[in-house]
């Protein structure tokens, strides 16, 4: 029986009963063909005009700064003075994943990203389940580091101008406000920066790249002062399980380089600098981290961190005595959290565009703005989604949310390389995962460990994001992808 909307069997010599439906579901996209197609939306295209440093600042602006400036205070209390490990730990799983990522990004590059990688490797089923964990990871994560903004702003205004954001509107509901009216705001502001283009915006999260990292070694210099060995006595009070669970916590700090990879469409030579701008921004991150984690403990105690998201001004203030240096790391930490959401923002925006490209999602996620060259209704959508979530959810249920959306795409990443490697061995790599199939089953193990060490809320909360997102695709994507009759010549 022929599916409907499926041409007459006799139409021409090259017609085909349709595939059953276990067929469709497991259909993959060429690679030459997400190749081809890079850059082409409904309407316009995106332009290339991203090189290696702007996408490595991209990669380093996702990434540096959330774990640090925000979700530090909600770590420690987890982990204690072992926090540190849970940096390392959290950052080799994020390095084994990379390492696929890199590999995977020179190959096949486009904006796609992991969803991408699993449409051309796994079929259209897991490619849509990685793409709305991909939704949930990037969506989810604007909301979660916008909320952070907020204290760091409070910090700031209280040190300048003797003043704060009343608790009813620079908090969300359940932790003591009623609406995070700063969180909402980094988001329109992030959204004004996306419209302007991709170059425009890649500049201006250079410059706030350079700001935090020059306020982390501020901090550090600063913070070193007040370093007492005696905070580290008890190293490991928690055990191995709140290593475990602080490392699950702060892996959503760790997508700097997956935001990387939804660059391939707007980058000069996609091939050869997104597997260096991934795996060069994940050393930096990595090592900047565990020094700035490391000096945080050591200057105070554990306990006192209490779920502090302004932690780091807060020890500035501590260790001098002065308010002076708090004001100025919380003016810095404003500058470094907001580029944070600009990239992640940016990030979520080209996924969506790449899975609405394919059918997947509506179509007005892939119109492009001619004289932009961006997708600016894709953009208006996705933060007005975004600013909303963070003015309304409170910061911890969020981080987690995000941690489980990144871990399960980033394990299909690195089934994704090893399959690709299996199926299409001949295909140019300009990086070639080392140790492979060793390091991606690694990655694959990590990434399932440390799943396993998120809260029983945060698995109903993902268990029920996965549902609406079949709900969503059997009833829209299904027949609408734009595999679901590829013309007789792509038919294989």
């Amino acid at each position: 029986m022929l599916d409907q909307g499926a041409p007459p069997r006799n139409s021409s010599p090259t017609a085909r009963t349709a595939p059953g439906v276990g067929a469709r579901l497991m259909r993959r996209k060429p690679v030459e063909r997400l190749v081809a197609e890079g850059g082409q939306g409904e309407g316009g295209s995106l332009r290339r005009s991203l090189g290696l440093w702007q996408l490595t600042m991209i990669s380093i602006g996702a990434t540096l700064g959330t774990g640090i400036f925000v979700v530090l205070g909600e770590a420690v209390p987890k982990a204690g003075p072992a926090v540190t490990l849970s940096f390392v730990i959290a950052g080799l799983t994020a390095l084994f994943s990379a390492l696929s990522y890199a590999e995977l990004a020179g190959t096949i590059p486009v904006s796609g990203s992991s969803y991408s990688y699993a449409y051309a490797t796994m079929g259209e089923l897991i490619a849509w389940v990685c793409g709305w964990c991909l939704l949930l990871e990037y969506g989810v994560s604007v909301a979660a580091v916008a909320v952070g903004w907020g204290e760091y702003l409070n910090e700031l205004l209280d040190g300048t101008v003797g003043v704060t954001i009343p608790a009813a509107l620079s908090a969300p509901p359940g932790d003591g406000g009623v609406f995070n009216l700063p969180a909402l705001i980094v988001v329109l502001l992030a959204m004004a920066f996306l419209m302007g283009g991709a170059r425009e915006s890649a500049r201006a999260n250079t410059i706030m790249v350079i700001v935090k990292i020059g306020a982390l070694v501020l901090f550090c210099a600063i913070g070193v002062q007040g370093f007492r060995s005696g905070n580290y006595e008890n190293f490991m009070p928690l055990g191995m399980a709140g290593v475990s669970a602080a490392g699950a916590t702060l892996f959503f700090s760790y997508i700097g380089f997956d935001a990387a990879s939804t660059a391939g469409e707007e980058a000069k030579n996609a091939q050869r600098d997104l597997p260096r701008a991934i795996l060069l921004s994940l050393v930096i991150v990595t090592a900047l981290y565990v020094l700035v984690a490391a000096v945080a403990v050591g200057a105070k105690p554990w306990r006192d961190f209490t779920d502090s998201e302004a932690a780091l001004a807060q020890i500035m203030s501590e260790v001098t005595g002065q308010t002076f240096w708090g004001t100025l790391l919380a003016f810095c930490a404003v500058i470094a959290i907001a580029s944070v959401v600009l990239v992640v923002l940016y990030g979520q925006t080209r996924i969506l565009f790449a899975m609405s490209r394919d059918g997947l999602v509506p179509k007005v996620f892939a119109k492009v703005n001619p004289r932009t060259g961006t997708p600016r209704a894709n953009t208006l959508i996705v933060s007005l989604f975004c600013g909303v979530l963070a003015a309304a959810v409170p910061l911890g249920q969020l981080a987690d949310a995000t941690s489980i959306g990144t871990l399960f795409a980033f394990a299909l990443v690195n089934v994704a390389v090893v399959v690709l490697r299996r199926k299409r061995p001949e295909m140019p790599r300009t990086f070639r995962v080392p140790l492979s199939p060793v390091l991606p089953a690694l990655g694959f193990a990590f990434c399932v460990w440390m799943m396993g060490s998120l809260s029983t809320i945060t698995w109903v909360v993902f268990g029920v994001w996965m549902a609406v997102g079949l709900v969503f695709y059997f009833l829209y994507g299904y027949r609408r992808s734009r595999l679901a009759a590829p013309v007789p010549s792509e038919a294989k």
